[in-house]
């Protein structure tokens, strides 16, 4: 675990560098309180900070408040080195954000154990933003195929309607659903369709640009919102899926499984009162009218002003 140092005493600096190196931490020096803001201020900063309370430029203290001041998703525990003892002079410390003090000249043991429960309180923060996270990923990403739920779909659709309505530009979306996925099912088994969703979602994701968005709408049909995609885009968009999909049959166990996907495709300016259920029936019925002509093609149809 990384530790910054920050004091204007090289022989502090060096001093804490051997010792906290022992401890098999890694450091990090600063010099004074403005360069050790900027280090804590960083993309990724060390998560324990020893800092001397009188530096120049920013005091312990002072850099304790700004550090406490940023908007940050991390913690960075603080650990105030002083030679100041007087119970006000502490008082004011822990009251500027520190979460420890220990007066010079430091006793090893005294700062080992000190470090060590800072180090707990860092490893409870990253547990608890990794169970955060996995919650984020619970709440919008479908379980099965990982791709956007249908409440995050619903989102992405919103947002995008409103965006391209406000800059005036087309909006593309594209339904598509398994050919004959019933078939699947009572072949294979359901573990095996499972396996064919996942799949799926893989390649309709690499044949589709990093920043477009594909949800799982219900079953086996999913949508894919493309911004910025007039209607040739669009069409050219959802022929490449198409193809990637019928490419290769899907290999489970010693199975083969062949698939197709009907593709509804649809792209406009969206109007100012059009809704995602709205934009996901005009979707759907170019879909259904795909299926109708033979299923393993892409319907177009146009709505709102012309892209």
């Amino acid at each position: 675990m990384r530790v910054l140092v920050a004091d204007d005493s090289p022989t502090m600096r060096r001093l804490l560098q051997s010792t906290l190196e022992e401890w098999g931490y890694e450091v990090v020096q600063a010099h004074d309180g403005e360069q050790a803001f900027e280090i804590l201020s960083a993309d990724d900063p060390p998560p324990i900070a020893v800092l001397d309370w009188v530096m120049p430029k920013l005091t312990g203290p002072e850099l304790c408040s700004r550090v406490r001041g940023r908007k940050s998703r991390t913690y960075t525990y603080i650990l105030l080195l002083t030679s100041k003892a007087q119970h006000q002079d502490l008082i004011e410390g822990m009251g500027a954000g520190a979460d420890d003090y220990i007066i010079k000249p430091f006793d090893r043991p005294e700062m080992e154990v000190r470090l060590r429960a800072g180090r707990r309180i860092v490893d409870l923060q990253t547990e608890l933003m990794q169970m955060q996270e996995a919650l984020r990923e619970q709440a919008t990403r479908d379980s099965l195929t990982h791709c956007w739920n249908r409440f995050s779909l619903f989102d992405i659709l919103a947002r995008e309607i409103n965006r391209c309505c406000r800059e005036r530009r087309a909006l593309g979306v594209i339904m598509l659903d398994l050919d004959h996925f019933k078939r699947v099912n009572d072949t294979y088994g359901h573990v095996c369709g499972d396996e064919v969703l996942k799949q799926l979602v893989k390649r309709v994701e690499g044949a589709m640009r990093s920043y477009d968005s594909i949800g799982r709408y219900g079953g086996e049909e999913f949508i894919c919102v493309l911004s910025g995609c007039g209607e040739q885009d669009v069409k050219s968009n959802a022929e490449r899926i198409r193809a990637e999909v019928a490419a290769r049959p899907i290999e489970w166990m010693n199975h083969r499984v062949k698939i197709t996907s009907s593709f509804g495709a649809v792209s406009g300016i969206p109007p100012a009162a059009l809704t995602p259920d709205q934009l996901i029936r005009i979707a759907d019925e170019a879909l259904y009218r795909a299926k109708r002509e033979g299923r393993n093609r892409v319907s177009f149809t146009a709505y709102g002003d012309a892209a």
